[in-house]
């Protein structure tokens, strides 16, 4: 019985120590989800199990809108210039971490939207949680409309109160419009 608890023991640190040097994700898997694209600076298209894209949209936050046509591109107005300037900037730091998270987040889905997205709560491999991020260094804003479907939602409004309070990102504007009222405003212009 000796020995064969030797030889056990001997096979498993055998198995530990190749994991170690040819690394674990080989056969484990990677964790979390693969990001396939970050569409802005609130929204990522993910890869499920399947190999199937879908759309998350950000749970708690709304970031900065981007330039999606020629049109928005081109506009000269200061309003649009202004939003796509701060939506490029938000867009751009959320790459930022995607990218250091491996390409991969971890979903916490509260719910879907209108548009069939996924609503969710943003975490990278290491526990950064993606929401905070953006809002600590004001590129984007709480969306308050929704906070109570956000788990995380006293997280998120420490993190607004804290850039605010410092003045970082479109605090630090004072011709920043929010993006709910620039969709808004945009809309009506457009009918």
């Amino acid at each position: 019985m000796e020995k064969l608890t030797k030889s056990v023991r001997f096979w498993l640190c055998a198995t530990i120590i190749i994991l170690n040097l040819i690394g674990c994700d080989r056969f484990i898997g990677n964790s979390g989800e693969p990001v396939e694209r970050v569409s802005d600076g609130d929204t990522i298209v993910v890869k499920d199990t399947d190999g199937k894209n879908f759309t998350v949209r950000f749970a708690c936050v709304d970031a900065p809108e981007i330039a999606h046509t020629n049109k928005e591109k081109q506009s000269k107005r200061i309003s649009d210039r202004n939003q796509f300037t701060w939506g490029v900037k938000a867009q751009e730091r959320l790459q930022q971490l995607v990218q250091q998270g491996g390409d991969r987040v971890t979903l916490n889905i509260t719910d879907s939207d209108r548009y069939g997205r996924k609503i969710a709560e943003v975490r990278l491999k290491n526990g950064t949680f993606v929401q905070q991020v953006l809002l600590q260094e004001g590129l984007a804003k709480v969306y308050r409309p929704y906070l109570n479907k956000c788990p995380s939602k006293d997280l998120v409004q420490q993190a607004e109160t804290e850039a605010k309070a410092q003045g970082l990102g479109v605090w630090s504007d004072t011709k920043f419009v929010n993006p709910w009222e620039y969709r808004s405003l945009y809309k009506k212009q457009k009918l």
